[in-house]
C-alpha cells in the first residue's frame, strides 16, 4: 500500500504531517482529502494544519504515526539493502550453476526454504502467507536471473544493469 501527502482545507493544500502545522513535512501522510484518493472505494483521512494545533490530542496522534513512519522508513531501507545483498549472492550462484550445466530451479533447495521460512513467519508473529509470497517472489526472480546468466555463458555481467 502506498501512502500519499496533500491536504486540501479551504482550497489550500498542505501537510500537518509534521503535527505543527507549518506545512513544511516531507513525510507525507493520511492527511489525504476526501476527493484525492487512489482506490474506488477507499476512505481518506483528512487532518488540517488548524485541528492539529488545535486539539493537543490529534498533535499528539499526528507525532506519534510520524515516529512509527520513521520507523517503517527505516525498516524498508533494511528490507531493499538486504534484498540488494541476497540478489548478490544468488547471482554468484547462478554463476556456478551456469558453469556446471545446472538447471536454474532446484526443487528441493525449494521445499526447504518453504518450510524454514514458515518456521521463522511463526516464530516472529508473521502471517505464513506472507513469507511464502515473499519465498516466491525471490525464487521466481532468482531463477530469472539464473537464466539470463546461464543464457550468458555464465557471465553475470548481463546482471551488471543496476549495478
Amino acid at each position: 500500500m502506498s501512502e500519499t501527502s496533500d491536504t486540501t482545507t479551504n482550497g489550500n493544500a498542505n501537510n500537518a504531517g509534521n503535527g505543527n502545522g507549518n506545512g513544511n513535512d516531507n513525510e507525507g501522510g493520511d492527511w489525504l482529502s476526501a476527493s484525492v484518493t487512489r482506490n474506488p472505494g477507499e476512505h481518506a483521512t483528512v487532518i488540517d494544519s488548524e485541528q492539529v494545533a488545535d486539539d493537543p490530542e490529534t498533535a499528539l496522534t499526528v507525532a506519534k504515526i510520524k515516529a512509527l513512519r520513521q520507523s517503517i522508513d527505516n525498516v524498508d531501507t533494511a528490507i531493499v539493502s538486504l534484498l540488494a545483498e541476497r540478489f548478490k549472492y544468488t547471482s554468484q550462484v547462478g554463476v556456478l550453476k551456469a558453469r556446471a550445466g545446472f538447471a536454474p530451479a532446484d526443487y528441493k533447495r525449494e521445499d526447504y526454504q518453504i518450510e524454514r521460512l514458515h518456521h521463522i513467519a511463526v516464530g516472529a508473529g508473521l502471517d505464513p502467507d506472507i513469507a511464502e509470497m515473499y519465498r516466491e517472489f525471490v525464487v521466481t526472480e532468482a531463477k530469472k536471473r539464473h537464466q539470463r546468466i546461464a543464457d550468458a555463458g555464465g557471465d553475470p555481467g548481463v546482471l551488471d544493469v543496476f549495478a
